[in-house]
């Protein structure tokens, strides 16, 4: 990064930000971004920072539109050629959905790290300063450009494809499962160890389209995925057993989705691995569902299909081939 160039720093709430309010009774997103970085030890050598304050909502309270907006304004900054890097603030339940949407819509090169905490800001051990510091040295570092938008937690880097919420409150709560952290944060070192070569790059100037996402269990019937589609959702997102297979009855409310135009994308319900069209049964086997028309979106999870599936029917460039955006972006 350029000496003269600065990094943004975006708050938008969360855990990182959150206080216990004893009027309510409950921990609530209250501090500014900035009041977060004043207590952080160890700045020296840091980059010129810049504070914003986006929102003050809680990971759980992100809404598809919260986080275009956010998107969209992130955009903005990196035009800015003051600007080497931004720094997002989030909280942990949608972080790994929102930085995905920021890796489809943003342009490549200059970083985007996007961090949070587990421990509320008023917690004696709050993980939150660390992992603003740790994102602003990697955010300013010529290693991190080219990688797309990235998540930074607990020392470690990884690619917003790549990276899930794994535990509900241990700070090592983001992993990368098949393919590994891009590399870690050692105080002032930001070591990559890959850098990833799968990346997508679309446009949405609306994201508006309904995309419902379907967990299956057990005995399973049709009842969920017919009532999707009679309420006119515009796409699917079936987490399958396994390596992609259903029972026969919810297969069969695939290819009813499907014939009535409505894009259904499998996934697997499994953290790890990827799905793959292999076995037959009356109707509810992978085969089966690829048969009917179904897109198998590889080793990509569940929620992260969804926001792609989304930015794909918004995007008139993309919505005629999702098959191949799938492939590409999880072959």
């Amino acid at each position: 990064m350029n000496e003269d160039q600065k990094i943004v720093v975006v708050g938008t709430g969360g855990t990182i930000a959150s206080r216990y309010n004893p009027s309510q009774g409950r921990v609530v997103a209250s501090k500014e971004v900035e009041e977060i970085v004043g207590v952080l030890p160890g700045q020296e050598g840091l980059p010129r920072l810049e504070f914003q304050n986006f929102a003050k909502i809680s990971g759980f309270e992100m809404t598809i539109e919260v986080a275009h907006g956010l998107v969209k304004h992130v955009a903005g900054l990196l035009a800015n050629p003051e600007v080497g890097g931004v720094v997002v603030t989030q909280g942990t339940d949608t972080i790994e959905e929102t930085s995905f949407l920021a890796d489809l819509l943003l342009p490549p090169g200059k970083p985007v790290v996007f961090t949070g905490a587990q421990l509320p800001n008023d917690h004696p051990q709050t993980d939150g300063p660390r992992n603003i510091l740790d994102s602003a040295r990697a955010a300013a570092s010529p290693e991190a450009v080219g990688l797309g938008v990235m998540v930074c937690f607990n020392g470690r880097l990884h690619a917003a494809r790549d990276v899930t919420k794994v535990h509900t409150s241990a700070l090592e709560t983001f992993q990368s499962y098949d393919h590994g952290a891009l590399g870690s944060v050692d105080e002032k070192d930001v070591v990559i160890f890959r850098r990833p070569m799968i990346r997508l790059t679309l446009s949405a100037e609306k994201l508006d389209k309904r995309v419902d996402l379907i967990r299956l269990v057990i005995g399973i019937d049709a009842r969920a995925i017919d009532a999707a589609t009679a309420a006119g959702v515009d796409g699917l997102v079936v987490e399958a057993f396994g390596r992609g297979n259903a029972t026969t009855a919810f297969g069969r409310g695939v290819s009813r989705a499907c014939s009535a135009g409505v894009p259904v994308v499998v996934t697997s319900r499994c953290p790890s691995g990827r799905v793959k069209a292999i076995y037959g049964s009356g109707g509810g086997g992978g085969r089966d569902l690829e048969d009917a028309g179904a897109i198998f979106a590889g080793d990509l999870r569940g929620p992260k299909a969804r926001i792609l599936l989304m930015v794909a029917l918004s995007d008139p460039s993309a919505r005629m081939r999702l098959r191949e955006l799938f492939y590409t972006i999880a072959p």
